[in-house]
């Protein structure tokens, strides 16, 4: 297989065009199909990449780690509080010593103001790809194992409803690098976008203009509510998640008055109801259930979150093909 990015990194999707994308999702089927049927896939043969976590994980890990073991190749699971980093150590200094170990590097930083920066810090001094995990911003690789998960279950995303919407949650404060994600990628394959939050738990500025802007120049649709039920009256697919208040509000504290003062925000039987009769319910997992979700919904019929999980495999090891490939 054709490592058609050698070296290109992988921090957001906005940097990569949509041919760019639609052959990482065209090699994500295959991978799959190849994954299903017990095809071997021993593209990265010997060759090592570095998995930095700032912060936890599983789907994201795992599906790395398993990822880049399926296709012949080693991933190095590096907690980042077991590394000099913890003592000051510089991104530049880590990227530039790793890169000469290894084929790849991928990092997980979602410090607000910090992760993004970081990961671009590394960039520059990687001469290796460097892969966005998640940063405060971006979240690529969800991104893209969203898409792939609207392309499998609808017979096109153009002029497809797909309503985003704040869910209540008191895990810990999310990043919002998920529904940012959405909101920039969806629009350029023609969907019809809508934001739907309660007021403080605002998108930056300049990524809503982003959107918009996408929207205009791919034939999408992009618009904000804050009101839930018209988020999800009609909806094709639904994703209620929840993210932090970190544009308004940049306290690290989980539970507030303003979160408090939204718990109706969750996704039940009744909001399910409202939207289309086929509509699909997706989450980035983990979801925090009772509060985001019911689980009725996260659990039945129209829940396609293990078969989004699962392709997160997929596109994972599609990244790492065609940017750490061996020719």
């Amino acid at each position: 297989m054709e490592p058609l990015f050698k070296g290109k990194h992988f921090i957001t999707l906005e940097e990569w065009t949509k041919p760019e994308i639609d052959k990482l999702l065209e090699v994500s089927f295959q991978l799959k199909h190849d994954f299903l049927n017990n095809v071997p896939t021993p593209y990265l043969t010997n060759k090592t990449a570095f998995l930095m976590f700032f912060e936890q994980s599983t789907r994201t890990r795992n599906s790395m780690e398993a990822g880049i073991a399926h296709l012949g190749g080693h991933g190095v699971f590096l907690d980042t509080s077991k590394m000099q980093i913890s003592h000051g150590e510089s991104a530049k200094d880590t990227a530039v010593i790793l890169s000469s170990y290894g084929h790849g590097i991928a990092c997980r930083n979602c410090f607000w103001e910090v992760g993004n920066k970081y990961l671009r810090e590394m960039a520059a001094n990687s001469s290796v790809p460097i892969m966005n995990l998640q940063d405060d911003l971006y979240h690529p690789m969800q991104g893209l194992a969203d898409l792939m998960t609207i392309q499998e279950v609808s017979k096109t995303t153009k002029n497809l409803k797909v309503s985003i919407i704040w869910a209540y949650a008191t895990t810990h404060k999310k990043p919002i690098s998920v529904p940012l994600t959405q909101i920039l990628l969806f629009p350029r394959y023609g969907m019809d976008v809508t934001l739907a939050y309660p007021e403080g738990y605002d998108l930056p500025d300049w990524a809503i203009e982003k959107a918009k802007k996408n929207a205009i120049e791919n034939g999408g649709k992009f618009h904000i509510t804050h009101n839930m039920e018209e988020a999800f009256t009609g909806a094709d697919i639904v994703i209620p998640k929840n993210w932090g208040s970190w544009v308004k509000n940049q306290s690290t504290a989980v539970v507030d008055d303003l979160l408090e003062s939204y718990k109706g925000w969750k996704c039940t039987e009744e909001m399910i109801a409202l939207a289309s009769p086929n509509v699909k319910y997706m989450h980035a997992l983990p979801a925090d259930r009772g509060n985001e979700v019911v689980d009725s919904v996260i659990d039945g019929v129209h829940s396609i979150v293990y078969q989004e999980a699962e392709n997160r495999l997929h596109t994972s090891k599609a990244v790492m093909v065609m940017t750490m490939g061996n020719k």
